[in-house]
């Protein structure tokens, strides 16, 4: 029987093999407890585009706490106007496993709204 970080690995593992496939730029979420990072990477993964995180000084000052739906969708949108300015505008959203709901569902809508489509 998995674990409950075993069966998030194998899920994101799934995941990050179909994106490969696709050969697609990929946006990334990373949670904690008390932050969530997102970052856009290159198709062949050699390199990070763009990144925001709860960690930035500038996001601290606005948010009390980076552990929330509050500080996600901050940060969706942050990272929506980093990848417009790296002429980015299609990504493939990998939840490295997370379930589609919640910190990750909110990060995803704002960046959505921020004008990225995957």
């Amino acid at each position: 029987m998995f674990d409950k970080n075993e069966a998030r690995l194998r899920r994101a593992r799934q995941t990050r093999l179909k994106i490969r496939e696709l050969g697609a730029v990929r946006l990334t979420v990373t949670r904690s407890n008390s932050h969530i990072y997102a970052q856009i990477t290159a198709a062949d993964g050699s390199k990070v585009i763009a990144a925001a995180s709860t960690v930035e000084k500038e996001v601290r000052a606005k948010l009390g706490h980076g552990g929330n739906v509050k500080a996600a969708e901050l940060i969706g949108q942050r990272i929506a106007e980093k990848a417009k300015a790296a002429g980015i505008d299609t990504v493939a959203f990998d939840r490295g496993g997370h379930r589609y709901h919640g910190r990750v569902k909110a990060l995803a809508e704002a960046a959505r709204a921020g004008g990225l489509k995957f």
